[in-house]
């Protein structure tokens, strides 16, 4: 009986035809050495399950347990749509590396975005990792560099002059902007967010992404304008990203608009000061430095301000 490096738990481990085997025990040990002086001079179990039957003990368990609303429904969807019609009267026990070669061929052939491609089969790979885990499996098919490669699109940023229209926009609309570039709130945070929340010059956004309490600094002048209000801070509580873009995008004539652009504005003009890649991860909360890397491009102006410098 062994614990492996990268899974919880422990496993059992044995050679067959010059090829190591694994096999889960589960987490505790006392049942681990239970299970494993049954498996030990045995044949390891086989189980009869389809990929259909083990994704929905997979939805039941793991995903419910592991995953906020949104990731649950996302997940289900993802099984309905995709597993389930490509995958899912295999035998769990009888998948290979080319039946997963061949999913992501079929969810391609969907004509589906790169970005659902990869997230698709991210939820394959988990799905199998589970499997094993569980003892479904002795180990997990998924293959190597199956995932796409996902090609980095830039920030989408406001063009210049887009910024002052925004805000100069009247109730409630230019309050709502002017705050999600003042902090890069997401959506939900935005609506989320009350006067109360502020404390000692920052927004202390509670209801976040990663779950992590985050603390934005606000400028002098947005701080003001916050302290003037009583209540949410944004009138749209129940009101979706969508509506309000289209909302903004009839009354400015600005066809493509969307509600993120202002997170994205905030990040790119955050650096754009000179402030640091650090502090931007730890105000967006990014779990990863990576994420944010992405705004670290600067701007055409600012590249053009540089070249002009390098000429005096």
């Amino acid at each position: 009986m062994v614990k492996r490096k990268d899974r919880p738990g422990y496993y059992y481990r044995w050679s067959e035809g010059g090829r190591v085997r694994w096999i889960s025990l589960g987490s505790n040990y006392q049942a681990a050495c239970e299970k494993l002086r049954k498996v030990r001079g045995q044949d390891v179990p086989v189980h009869d399950l389809t990929v259909k039957e083990a994704a929905k003990q997979w939805l039941a368990s793991y995903v419910e347990t592991s995953r906020n609303e949104k990731g649950k429904h996302l997940a289900k969807v993802r099984v309905q749509r995709y597993l389930e019609p490509g995958l899912g009267h295999y035998l769990v026990t009888k998948l290979t590396s080319e039946h997963l070669r061949s999913y992501r061929l079929f969810i391609e052939k969907q004509k589906k975005s790169v970005q659902t491609v990869s997230h698709v089969l991210s939820d394959a790979r988990c799905f199998l990792r589970w499997c094993e885990d569980t003892g479904f499996v002795q180990r997990s098919p998924f293959p190597r560099k199956l995932l796409p490669k996902v090609q980095e699109q830039p920030p989408d940023r406001l063009k210049t002059g887009e910024v002052e229209q925004l805000v100069s926009l009247p109730e409630p609309w230019g309050f709502v902007i002017r705050l999600a570039l003042g902090t890069g709130l997401r959506w939900g945070e935005l609506c989320r967010a009350q006067a109360t929340d502020v404390e000692r010059g920052f927004l202390v956004v509670h209801q976040t992404k990663s779950g992590k309490v985050r603390r934005v600094p606000l400028e002098a002048e947005l701080l003001s304008e916050i302290r003037r209000r009583v209540g949410k801070l944004s009138p749209y509580a129940t009101s979706s990203p969508g509506t309000f873009s289209r909302t903004v995008r009839r009354i400015t004539g600005l066809k493509e608009f969307h509600v993120h652009q202002l997170r994205h504005e905030f990040a790119c003009s955050w650096l754009e000061k000179g402030r640091s890649l650090a502090a931007l991860q730890q105000v967006l909360g990014h779990a990863s430095i990576e994420t944010t890397q992405r705004y670290a491009r600067m701007s055409d102006e600012a590249v053009m301000r540089e070249l002009n410098v390098g000429r005096l």
